[in-house]
């Protein structure tokens, strides 16, 4: 098997930081993405079969964007040109397209690497746009963004997009297991599981990250003995904080995540806000929290503020976007949103109501007026017949019967005077002492 480092490709090999020195060079040393990348995938596959398009790769930082794209270069025989979209300009992108077209004249494929492509305007977006097509470059972007908003539609249709995951603990795990093993200095460092479970948790599925911890330890590491002996301590120095023992599948985790549901319930914002930075500050992971906000916005506010669920799930794409730690103050924003609106249980209970109704009756036939009459045969068995278009009616409401004959008296909305659900209980009175009198 290949080395994880060509280090005769590069004199200074030795003198790189750990994350890049650690770098993959081909897919079986590739960590995480297997629906991509492992066996029977698509990019494999256009690798094994020479066939490789342009791409773009979507997904948080540190998760192996740049990686691949060096691999895919590597595995294919293709030159291999890296732009940053911070610095490079339309005369930048020019030149790479005249080196591209030399290459392609004399039998070599071109791979231009674009990192951050959702920085790069529309004019600079488009230059790509008749060399990707006609073959110069094959063009692989990297995003933190959303490619559908940031990149426009014309090279995004030339494109196809991939979705690369945060890695999970044991991918972080099993790249700093193969970074003490594979790096000759530090064959003398002792490092406890311990420690590395802490160095996993911190990272949030980032490996550069993890990799630049167990780095700066080591180097901030005296030796003794002959040996590098790493312990929670020096960590924390090596942190400069204090590392906070979480197990994230463990007791404390559903107390914790129980006492900040049950704050933002009983409207108690300091409370909620606490519970929020425990989980955080000890590595829980932000989108968690934000799924179970999302959540707590239809279970305990629902119709009483439904702006709660919109600024819940807003919340989890700015986790997304973002990460950790610059998302922390998202999440703030939200817990405290949600602990001072308005409260209400309706929808919850509505739905556990009709839930059990829906499963003791399933085998209840839909009325016959709420079926569709596709076919004549339909119309011949009645489905359809009877049917009240609420539109060609007064105030758009009718009489009509929609619960099966065995629920039809049955209520299970029952909204609240909190918030926005009091004018929704109105509206409902009215519809319903409206249908009375038709």
């Amino acid at each position: 098997m290949e080395s994880l480092f060509d280090s005769d490709e590069d004199e200074h090999f030795e003198f790189k930081p750990l994350a890049e020195r650690m770098r993959p060079t081909t897919l079986d040393n590739f960590f995480g993405q297997k629906d991509i990348v492992g066996e029977d995938s698509p990019i494999r596959k256009m690798i094994e079969n020479d066939t490789i398009t342009s791409m773009i790769f979507w997904g948080p930082p540190g998760v192996g964007k740049t990686t691949l794209a060096k691999i895919i270069a590597k595995q294919t025989n293709s030159l291999f040109y890296e732009l940053s979209a911070v610095t490079a300009g339309v005369k930048e992108i020019k030149e790479f397209i005249e080196i591209a077209k030399f290459n392609k004249a004399n039998g070599k494929k071109t791979i231009v690497f674009v990192d951050e492509i959702h920085r790069f305007n529309k004019s600079q977006q488009d230059a790509f746009l008749p060399h990707v097509e006609n073959g110069n470059i094959i063009l692989i972007g990297a995003t933190t963004e959303n490619p559908s908003f940031e990149v426009n539609s014309a090279l995004l249709s030339r494109t196809k997009v991939y979705v690369l995951k945060s890695l999970s603990k044991q991918d972080i795990l099993g790249i700093l297991a193969r970074a003490l093993k594979e790096t000759y200095e530090y064959k003398r460092v002792q490092i406890d599981d311990e420690c590395l479970e802490i160095i996993a948790d911190i990272s949030h599925g980032d490996a550069r990250t993890a990799l630049n911890t167990l780095e700066n330890v080591i180097n901030i590491t005296p030796v003794k003995k002959s040996k590098k002996v790493i312990t929670k301590d020096s960590l924390e120095h090596s942190l400069q904080s204090k590392v906070f023992l979480y197990d994230k599948k463990g007791e404390e985790h559903y107390n914790l995540i129980s006492a900040l549901h049950k704050s933002m319930r009983n409207s108690d914002p300091d409370a909620a806000l606490y519970y929020l930075a425990r989980m955080l500050e000890a590595g829980e992971d932000p989108l968690y929290v934000a799924r179970r906000l999302i959540r707590f916005a239809s279970e305990d506010i629902g119709l009483a503020n439904p702006n709660a669920l919109v600024q819940a799930t807003s919340a989890y794409s700015a986790c997304h976007y973002n990460g950790m730690p610059e998302c922390n103050v998202n999440l703030a924003q939200v817990v405290v949103y949600l602990s001072l609106s308005p409260k209400s249980n309706s929808l919850y209970t509505a739905y556990m109501k009709v839930a059990e109704d829906a499963r003791n009756t399933m085998q209840e036939k839909v009325p016959l007026h709420l079926r569709n009459a596709v076919t004549k045969l339909d119309s011949e068995l009645g489905n359809g017949k009877g049917y009240q278009y609420a539109h060609d009616y007064e105030n758009k409401i009718t009489a009509m019967q929609c619960l099966p004959d065995s629920l039809k008296n049955k209520k299970y909305y029952r909204p609240t005077n909190s918030g926005h659900e009091k004018q929704f209980a109105e509206i409902l009175h009215k519809i319903e002492t409206y249908k009375k009198n038709l």
